[in-house]
């Protein structure tokens, strides 16, 4: 009988088309040539799996080895990289048949005989596609697999450059490994980074330090394996047994911050879906956190495998939370870089969401002041999912919080609000605006201040589209103070010398209708203003339409074309309305005076003249007439 050295090596061509799906793999399935390695990992990870389920039944194919290892082997003088596990490894026909066929694996075949109960139940298999180790055709010229199962006195070479033929043939068990799986990258130029042992320990932390098994790494020939990885995921563990600084540790590294973070939420859902989640909420604003796009970036592992950062698996207005979820129950796609749309995925990012909402009230109820550092830096984005999710809408319009006319240093909830609300309110009064300070010195809360009714004052560009998604809070409807008639005869004066009379006197209702026949085709209505205690002028928008910042907000991105006209209010108690309404009519100043008065209007409403060399030339000629006086 022939030994292993004098046995020729068999030349088989792969099934199927394989220079076309590997072509097609490399340059299509996958975006990051880093994921071959992940792959390379996972495989070796599920064939210790698979050890050490075969061995329950056959503890002699442990021997005495039974601890299970995945070692990464560099060579940057000769540009090779490998990948060594003692797992189950590969018989002759085994290798032909995982490494000879696109998609198909002894994973997929093994995972089919746990389904048939001919397998211990609770086989963790990460691969469940033949289509990972072919990833290593991305960086390789050329690629050797020598195997050896557990158990078995052969081994065996699978030997193939990825175009379109491999072979096997045996070797000796001298050269072998005593049992498992030995897969040597023959790299290209290009790749030669993989030989360095900074990169490959980068790659392994980002991508597979969490897999069950403890990964060690040789730098150079004849060095001392270094363990790396230690087989085991803190999220895994109970929250009992991580430390404080266990967690910020990992937050950082997950996160790519340095702060500590606002809040951990750590947790693992059992029942029809069983995941582990572990996110964290910073303590400062990520740099990203406007990004245009809104992608969140919680990571999605596998079994302990990471899959991508770009399942979505937060709504986008939780997008600043830093985390992972970790599931065996989602199915995958071909790559296992693009998940699957399923219910698996939908009942998983469901859950997180509440979970991770849940967990910012409790925040808001225990520590009010970590909750409003919180807010301060997280409320803007936070409010988008006002707008934009129904389902939790009353959640988080209870969880936000306020400036308000009543609280300008501090922050009010909703429920503050409505509590102190007027006798008789039947809205939530908000003024929006682009800074807090030009919201302050708007004239439109002149009267509501008059009257101690308490204003929202919103400043985030969100803040104009959530009020018109949120109808109610406690019965309350949401109503823009610079939007039609200010309901406010109602409430009392505080002080009743700054009410403004019932009734508007003949000589200002003159007035009022000469500015109206004067800026006919710049305004919608003059009318007297009951929200005026202090000031001349102010403009507001009608009942129907947008209100003044949401006019303002489409319109600067280009969605709103035309605008409509405004509504001056005057103040009929203004002495300056007073004087000038005492001018005659066919007096220039009076003339000039009803086009100021409405420039003066859009200036208070942080515009400018529609004018400004017209708004010019008026006011010089009334400081010329004031200088003959």
């Amino acid at each position: 009988m022939p030994t292993a050295a004098e046995t020729p090596a068999e030349s088989h061509v792969f099934e199927a088309d394989v220079a076309r799906l590997l072509h097609m793999m490399v340059h299509s399935v996958y975006s990051d040539k880093n994921v071959f390695l992940r792959e390379l990992i996972s495989n070796a990870a599920d064939a210790c799996e698979k050890l050490r389920y075969e061995s329950i039944e056959t503890p002699s194919l442990s021997g005495s080895d039974p601890e299970s290892r995945i070692v990464l082997s560099l060579d940057e003088e000769h540009r090779q990289l490998c990948v060594e596990d003692n797992g189950i490894g590969m018989s002759r026909e085994e290798l032909v048949e995982a490494l000879g066929t696109i998609a198909r694996s002894g994973t997929r075949a093994f995972m089919e005989q746990l389904e048939a109960g001919k397998v211990a139940e609770g086989a963790q298999l990460i691969g469940q596609f033949g289509v990972g180790f072919y990833s290593c055709f991305m960086v390789a010229e050329r690629v050797d697999v020598v195997s050896r199962r557990a158990g078995s006195n052969e081994a065996w070479l699978w030997s193939s450059d990825g175009k379109g033929d491999y072979s096997v043939s045996p070797v000796d068990v001298a050269q072998a490994p005593a049992r498992g799986t030995r897969i040597l990258l023959h790299l290209m130029e290009e790749a030669k980074k993989y030989t360095s042992r900074r990169t490959i320990e980068q790659i392994v932390k980002e991508q597979s330090g969490h897999v069950p098994v403890a990964i060690s790494i040789v730098d150079k020939p004849g060095g001392e394996a270094q363990r790396i990885t230690d087989g085991s995921a803190l999220w895994t563990k109970s929250k009992n047994d991580v430390s404080q600084d266990e967690y910020r540790d990992f937050y950082r590294g997950i996160s790519g911050q340095y702060d500590d973070p606002a809040l951990t939420v750590h947790f693992r859902a059992e029942g029809r879906h069983e995941y582990s989640a572990l996110a964290f909420v910073p303590g400062s604003q990520p740099f990203d956190m406007f990004d245009p796009d809104r992608k969140g970036r919680m990571k999605l592992y596998v079994k302990r495998v990471f899959i991508t950062d770009d399942a979505e698996l937060l709504p986008r207005y939780l997008r600043f939370v830093r985390g992972l979820v970790d599931t065996s129950d989602l199915p995958l796609n071909v790559s296992r870089e693009m998940i699957q749309e399923s219910p698996v995925l939908s009942s998983i990012k469901k859950g997180v969401a509440n979970r991770v909402i849940t967990a910012i009230e409790k925040l808001a109820e225990s520590q009010g002041d970590t909750f409003l550092t919180l807010w301060e830096n997280f409320g803007a984005v936070l409010k988008e999912g006002i707008y934009e999710d129904f389902e939790r809408r009353a959640q988080l319009l209870a969880l936000s919080r306020f400036r308000t006319t009543a609280s300008l240093d501090g922050y009010r909830s909703l429920a503050d609000y409505v509590r102190d609300a007027k006798d008789g309110q039947s809205a939530i009064y908000y003024l929006a605006g682009v800074s807090l300070e030009q919201l302050k010195a708007s004239p439109q809360l002149e009267g509501f201040r008059a009257r101690g009714v308490e204003v929202l004052l919103l400043t985030d560009s969100i803040d104009s589209f959530w009020v018109m998604n949120a109808p109610e809070f406690e019965g309350k409807t949401f109503k823009s103070i610079t939007q039609g008639a200010a309901d406010l005869s109602q409430f009392p004066a505080l002080d009743d010398e700054k009410a403004p009379p019932p009734e508007t006197a003949d000589g200002a209702q003159t007035f009022i209708a000469f500015v109206k026949d004067r800026l006919a085709d710049q305004v919608a209505d003059v009318r007297a203003s009951i929200r005026l205690t202090e000031s001349a002028v102010c403009l507001v928008a009608s009942d129907e339409g947008y209100d003044r910042q949401m006019e303002k907000i489409l319109q600067s991105a280009g969605r709103l074309q035309d605008t409509a006209k405004p509504i001056l209010e005057i103040n009929p108690n203004h002495a300056m309305i007073k004087a000038i309404a005492d001018l005659e009519d066919h007096s220039p100043l009076k003339g000039d005076a009803a086009q100021l008065l409405l420039d003066q209007a859009r200036i208070l409403d942080g515009d400018k003249p529609t004018d400004p060399r017209a708004f010019a030339e008026r006011l010089g000629r009334l400081f010329e007439k004031a200088a003959r006086l």
